[in-house]
């Protein structure tokens, strides 16, 4: 085997894949190391991809040339753009998937990737000239050389598997810990800590009687993720919801003093919006139910998904409890839920390209940083793959702002803030999310992709023909007049004010409720849908119907960005300015902000501290 490559990936998820993939297209030498090359790109948890930000996370992959989204769309069984009752800054995608097809489309498409070569081992040790990479000892005590490091070892890092009482070493059911890594960069100095998940059981569909849920289909479009032609699935799999009683709620209590997280046997900590089950009833015990996701694992396999179920109680209590929900009364098992701690590193530790600042050409990605969610790892493995690359070709790391990508909130949180539970991705987190929407990803973000060398050429002529399209289509909509016999059947039913003469369609546009499709059947209308690609036109609505929302953010982020281009000294010592706070001169230090703009946003510097280094730079 080769034992010298560009860039060396730890770690098969999803983390891991974007990673290899990023890199291995822009041009380096890139070794997959995975534990199981059975399980590369799996999908440790539930069965599906996307939702409430997340969506808007696997679009903006995909913009950039990721795989997230064409994997996604290929192994969907069904799909939900959910919010569509909310303005389009809230709409996010959310896609079903076939588990097994989902991992062997990843596999087959990294094999597919130029660049990209496989090892099935365990790294245990990382290694050092200094204070940078040259590559990595594996459990088999093979050397392997490489110029850059990407640890994505996602839950395995000295994974502890609880069920009930019991407990076992594990980084995911049937799979095996890693150690060694976490040893060593603890002794090289790195903070760590243990945090927690959990995952519930899986059952046998045939056992179950759906005539006693409520049945939810997908939506009659299917949009998907990837802004590629891939096609759809001509049909989808309803997936079920049914809930707990007081009955389940009694029944999980019997097995609390057996629970490893009310005991103490758990120390980390677990996600706070994804709680167990047991959680919920402590937490929420005013209520006397829970909704459950019945969720399908495939087009071939009768596995369901639990969602909402998640639990590490004693299997025994788990299997009665869940007995006891409507159309789960003669349920069998294929497996219980379990809880998993693991270690991960502060992300405070990392600079914007996720390289970590005590070891150089070492990235960090996905729940070794303290996140949680597939599609949370994904993105941080893309951008570690991108700024691995670009590294080594001594080009300027590609960051993304706030104001830019979703991508780029989460990695502004993570390094400025830290975290102390497992971070996911809401759309609140985004203070320009009118500017972050699911349809825009690629307007935002594939040019910026193809400059650096990751979007291809059919992305790049797609993105052209669609700014094309988006100016015609905008054009006509401005231009078009609707006369009142046109238009006031259609306002009468959507209860708006009706038109006394000919007024311009835009304008009817800005009204609540009413869109361009209501007027498919005007000879302009439908001339624009036969004639331009319907996302075209979707994406000039926006852009007119929330035009002043749009240019009151942009204004915004001009203006924040007058404090981004004031730079700073990395290596600076604030403790030098002793009229900031204490805490302020504490976090500075640890996090050595690179401009005035990324310092306002660390936890704990105040307003107060960011005035007194203006004033000390001389900017006041």
């Amino acid at each position: 085997m080769n034992l010298n490559y560009d860039v060396i990936v730890v770690g098969g998820g999803h983390a891991g894949a974007e990673a290899a993939a990023a890199a291995a297209n822009m041009g380096s030498k890139v070794l997959l190391v995975t534990m199981n090359m059975q399980t590369i790109g799996q999908m440790s948890c539930n069965p599906a991809m996307g939702g409430i930000a997340k969506g808007q996370i696997v679009r903006e992959i995909d913009a950039l040339g990721g795989y997230s989204g064409i994997v996604s769309d290929v192994s969907m069984i069904q799909f939900r753009m959910l919010n569509k009752s909310k303005g389009p800054a809230m709409w996010s995608p959310r896609a079903q998937n076939d588990r097994m097809l989902f991992a062997a489309t990843w596999r087959k498409m990294l094999e597919n990737t130029p660049n990209v070569d496989f090892w099935q081992d365990m790294v245990k040790e990382i290694l050092l000239e200094k204070s940078r990479v040259v590559g990595v000892l594996t459990n088999l005590g093979i050397k392997i050389g490489a110029k850059a490091v990407i640890l994505t070892n996602g839950t395995f890092l000295n994974g502890l598997i609880h069920i009930g009482e019991k407990n076992f070493g594990g980084g995911r059911m049937g799979e095996a810990k890693a150690t060694g890594i976490t040893e060593q960069l603890v002794a090289l100095g790195f903070e760590s800590g243990r945090m927690k998940t959990g995952t519930p059981p899986r059952v046998d569909g045939r056992s179950l009687d759906y005539t006693k849920m409520e049945i939810q289909e997908g939506d009659g479009e299917i949009v998907g993720f990837s802004y590629k032609n891939i096609p759809k699935p001509s049909k989808q799999h309803p997936c079920y919801i049914t809930y707990t009683n007081e009955n389940v709620h009694e029944m999980l209590k019997t097995g609390f003093e057996k629970s490893p997280m009310f005991s103490g046997r758990i120390q980390g900590l677990g996600p706070r919006y994804c709680p167990s089950i047991e959680d919920k009833i402590e937490r929420f015990a005013e209520r006397d139910r829970h909704q459950l996701f019945v969720e399908p694992e495939g087009w071939d396999t009768v596995e369901i998904y639990v969602n909402g179920f998640s639990t590490s109680l004693p299997e025994d209590v788990q299997f009665k409890s869940l007995r006891m929900v409507p159309g789960f009364e003669n349920v069998k098992f294929f497996r219980p839920g379990y809880a998993i701690e693991y270690d991960f590193f502060q992300p405070e530790q990392l600079k914007h390209n996720l390289e970590t600042k005590l070891i150089e050409n070492l990235y960090f990605a996905g729940q070794i940083n303290g996140t949680t969610g597939y599609e949370e790892a994904a993105c941080q493995g893309i951008m570690a793959g991108i700024n691995a690359h670009l590294k080594l070709q001594e080009k300027e790391p590609f960051v993304l702002n706030r104001s830019e990508a979703y991508i780029g909130v989460l990695i502004d949180d993570l390094i400025n803030k830290g975290t102390k539970e497992p971070y996911r991705m809401f759309t609140s987190r985004a203070e320009h999310r009118i500017l972050l929407r699911q349809d825009n990803a690629d307007l935002r973000l594939t040019e910026k992709a193809y400059n650096i060398g990751l979007a291809d050429e059919e992305r790049w002529r797609k993105l052209q023909q669609k700014i094309k399209e988006i100016e015609r289509v905008g054009e006509i909509i401005q231009s078009t007049s609707i006369a009142p016999e046109e238009a006031n059947k259609i306002l009468a039913e959507k209860d708006s004010t009706l038109i006394s003469q000919k007024v311009k369609l835009h304008t009817l546009l800005t009204r609540p409720n009413i869109g361009i499709q209501d007027f498919q059947e005007i000879s302009a209308i439908e001339y624009m849908y036969k004639t331009y690609w319907k996302e075209s036109v979707e994406q000039a609505e926006i852009m007119l119907k929330y035009a002043g929302y749009i240019q009151k953010e942009q204004e915004m982020v001009r203006k924040m960005e007058a404090l981004e281009n004031i730079k700073l000294n990395t290596n600076f010592d604030y403790s030098k300015i002793t009229s900031l706070s204490a805490e302020g001169r504490e976090k500075l230090n640890k996090i050595q902000p690179e401009t005035i703009g990324q310092a306002g946003r660390i936890s704990g510097v105040s307003p107060s501290d960011i005035s007194i280094l203006l004033v000390y730079m001389g900017r006041v």
